[in-house]
Formats: C-alpha cells, structure tokens, sequence
C-alpha cells in the first residue's frame, strides 16, 4: 500500500461567498439542487463556480486541464456556463471493490486503497480540498458547494472533508436538503441537526425540502412546527418535476417508458463495477429507442443492440460477465444476428485477451476474453485521460468525447479504424459488421454520430434528437422550479453578495 505524501501548505483563501449544499441522505438532492443554483446565478450575471471536496463516483469527466472529476461536476460547470476543472472536485473515489478504491487527487490517480488506509490520511488531502477552493474563491464571485451522503455520519466525522469538516475549515454557511418524496422528511431533518456539534449548528442556514407532490397548505403546520423545533427557516420547498433528466451522480436511474414507437431495442448489462452509464442517456431518451439496463441475464428477452459498457474492473468484471450467463447469451445474441458493441471497459472485454502484469486492478493476471476483435489489451499504471475530437473515416460526420483507461489496446483489429482522432485512431469493427468497439465516451451525444450509429445497429432514418441541447434544456427548466421558491435574493443573503 502505498502513502499519501505530504501536499505543500495550502494558500490563505476566502469562503466569504460560497455556500454548501448538505443533505440529510445520499440522493436526497444535493447535486440537483447544486446545479439550480449554479444556473440561477449563471442566469442572474453573478460569476460561480461548482466545488465538491470528495466525491465517490464511477461517473467521470476529462476536464479542459487533463484531469478526471466526477461527473454530476462537469454537469454543475455546465449550468455555471463554464468549462469544468480539477479544482471542482480536488479527490475523487473510484471503488474497484466493496472495500477500497483508486484514490484522483486534483485530476491524477495517486493510489489503490483499502477504506480504513484512506479514513486515516484524509486529513493530507485537506490542503489539497483548500487549495483548490481557495483558487475557485479567488476566480468566482460565488462558489456553489456539494457535500457528500450526510454530514450525520457519526463514524465518519473525526477526519471528514466532505461535509462539515470542510465547511467549519472555510467557515462557510451550510444548507440542508431532504427528499420528501422517501418519506420521514421531518425525522430526517431534526436527526441530522441534532448530530451536529454547537458551532456545526450553528452554521446551518435553513434547510430545503426537496420533492413535493401536493397541496402546500397540507405541509405548512409541519414546516411552522419544524421552525419551532429548530429555529432554522425552512428556505424553500422545491415540488416534484416529472421526467427531469439531469445526469446521475453514480446511481443507475434512466426510467423511460416505451412506447409503440419505439423500434429499436438497445439493452446494457448492469457490470459490478460498471462506469460513465451516463454513456447511454442520449439512447435512453432518443423517441425510437427502447433502452433498458439490466442486471440478472435471465430477465434478457433479446434486443438488437447489445452494448458492454465501461468498467472500473474490467478483468473482474469481465468473470462476472462470463460466469453469470451474460457472455452465452452474448454468443446467441450475435448468430441470431444482433449487433453488438463496446465502450472503453466494454471494447477491451470484445478482444482477445487482457493482461494485468502490474496488477494494477488486484492480482497480476491474463485472461482470454470474449475474441470477437482481432486486439489484445494489457493495463499500465498510467492512465490515459483526454478530450478527443475529431471524424468518421471517409465521411464528412464528426465526432468528439472523452478517453479515460488504464488499458492500451492493439493488434490487426486496430489496423484499420472507424474514427480519426488527430493524434491517433479509434473504432474497430469486425469483417461482418456486427461488432463494434470504441474508447470514446459520449459517443453517442452528438446528433450526427447518434444517428450514424443508430443506423448501423439497424435504425434507418432516426429522427434528429440533440441530447445536449436537451440537457441545457432540462438544466433550465429546474433551474426555472427551483427559482420561483428560492429566489435569487434569498441565495445572494445566504452567500453575502447582497450590498
């Protein structure tokens, strides 16, 4: 196991205008909430920034300065109308197993560890946290602050970084939210405040109730009572928004109804360690795509895309997929003349075999792997991060996205490629057609290379569907619920930016 070193002093910073953003569980609404705030300022010509100390998500991004950060804070830059950096989100975890995890410190992998390793030097990364805010702070008029799980997490507290060890070291103001919608709202609320020492009560603004279905005047005598109990005010009750599509931290939440038509079947199994499923939403809300997620191989009825996603573990998650029936059912899906692809983690598992010589995901090892592509891949301690852009080979379609893998793949399959990149080449597909493979995360949100690839899974003629244009869209129109019962008055008292 390897140490942290020891980071440089961090530089003085100021928190005088940033604002956190606590919540009472995991999901209760944190980065939802986070990102209406970001665009209400965005919108109101006040210059703010996203910021998340420590996030654990298999969900990542490739930032502008070559950096990996987790995803839901490339989205909040996204509301700011800025473009994301490592400063957003200083240390990120990436579990490659229930017990430890690949430890990104201000963009660059530092070291595999065990959660106990971790829980003990995470007061290192304390400067590290500090020194991103303090340039975040010095760039921004106001800086948007996302806490992780719940700041009432007894056995974590002594070194936190994430919630109130982070906000008691900025000395800034802290907003709770709590999902209404789970039930048990107001236990929720009382319960986290009263898990809070003195002075962590006493930085705790009001709380936001995140969620509501109804008639508000049913609520009132709970919010009055709530009030009293606490003495803190009750900032806003936000209401239920149907079908809002913000990308998902880490969890796997795309629910789209089918409908009849709805003439393409699209099915991803559901890895162990699967990551960036967020790949997939432009296909979950395209109008002609019946997409589904799936975990148990016995609910899989056929499809006409079958898709291997991106993987933390790709050798681990590889013997899942080949021990829980997935890879037979892979073997069926292709005679019975099927397409089929893979992204990242997902392209390496259609290759040959793969090799761990380092053992850079657990036990140095080789495995055969499914062969459908002429390539072998072997991991190296250096991942390979970058935004990519570039074009289909022998047509006029662009494409861009993003790379993040630890594996380098080659062989005769790479010999001829789909996609050129500038400074290299991607995109392999078998004589027949039927399989496909690519590195390229988001390669399915530009509307040109949506259809190009719907087309060739067997979509002719798909109808035109802009993925980003539609998410900026679903950013603004939370933006515009979470204004109308928090007003942009309210959040400029809060983060002092009121003369």
């Amino acid at each position: 196991m390897s140490s942290l070193p020891s980071p440089p002093v961090a530089t003085p910073f100021s928190a005088k205008h940033t604002l956190m953003v606590q919540g009472t569980t995991s999901d209760a609404g944190k980065s939802i909430l986070v990102t209406a705030i970001c665009r209400i300022l965005f919108r109101h010509g006040i210059k703010v920034a996203p910021f998340k100390p420590q996030n654990m998500a298999l969900n990542s991004a490739v930032t502008h300065d070559g950096g990996e950060i987790g995803r839901a804070q490339a989205v909040q830059a996204q509301a700011c109308g800025i473009e994301p950096s490592t400063d957003m989100n200083p240390v990120l975890l990436k579990p490659n197993s229930d017990t430890g995890a690949q430890v990104i410190v201000h963009g660059k992998a530092l070291a595999n560890m065990e959660a106990n390793f971790y829980h003990n030097h995470k007061p290192k990364l304390l400067n590290a946290v500090m020194e991103s805010h303090a340039r975040l702070s010095q760039e921004y008029q106001a800086v948007i602050v996302e806490g992780a799980g719940s700041p009432a997490e007894i056995n974590l507290r002594a070194r936190d970084i994430a919630n109130m060890g982070f906000a008691e070291k900025a000395d800034c103001p802290v907003i709770i939210v709590a999902d209404i919608d789970r039930g048990g709202v107001f236990a929720h609320l009382t319960g986290t405040l009263d898990c809070l020492s003195e002075s962590e009560k006493n930085r705790v603004k009001g709380f936001v109730i995140n969620r509501f279905r109804g008639d508000i005047k049913l609520l009132e005598p709970g919010l009055d009572w709530l009030e009293e109990k606490t003495g803190k005010p009750v900032l806003a009750v936000i209401p239920y928004i149907e079908n809002l599509h913000i990308e998902a931290e880490d969890a796997i939440s795309i629910k789209v109804q089918a409908s009849g038509e709805r003439t393409l079947k699209v099915v991803v199994p559901v890895l162990p360690r699967i990551s960036n499923h967020t790949d997939f939403d432009a296909l979950a809300l395209h109008p002609q795509v019946d997409f589904e997620f799936i975990k148990d191989p016995k609910k899989f009825i056929g499809c006409d895309l079958l898709i291997l996603p991106g993987s933390k573990s790709v050798i681990s998650d590889y013997k899942w997929l080949r021990d829980s029936g997935w890879k037979s059912i892979v073997d069926k899906h292709l005679r019975y003349g099927g397409k089929l692809m893979g992204i990242c983690g997902g392209l390496q598992m259609l290759g040959n075999n793969i090799h761990d010589p380092l053992g850079i995901e657990g036990d140095k090892e080789s495995l055969q792997a499914l062969g459908y592509l002429d390539f072998e891949t072997t991991l190296e301690d250096q991942k390979q991060l970058m935004n990519v852009a570039g074009g289909v080979i022998g047509s006029q379609l662009t494409l861009q996205g993003y790379e993040i893998h630890a594996g380098v793949s080659s062989g005769p399959a790479f010999d001829k490629c789909l996609f050129d990149l500038g400074d290299h080449q991607d995109g392999v597909m078998s004589e027949d057609k039927q399989v496909l493979g690519s590195y390229i995360h988001g390669i399915f949100d530009s509307v040109d290379m949506l259809n190009y690839l719907l087309a060739w899974a067997g979509l002719d003629g798909a109808e035109k569907f802009d993925y980003q244009q539609h998410q900026d869209k679903e950013i603004d129109r939370l933006a515009d619920v979470v204004e109308s019962v928090l007003s942009v008055k309210t959040l400029q008292g809060l983060l002092g930016l009121v003369n």
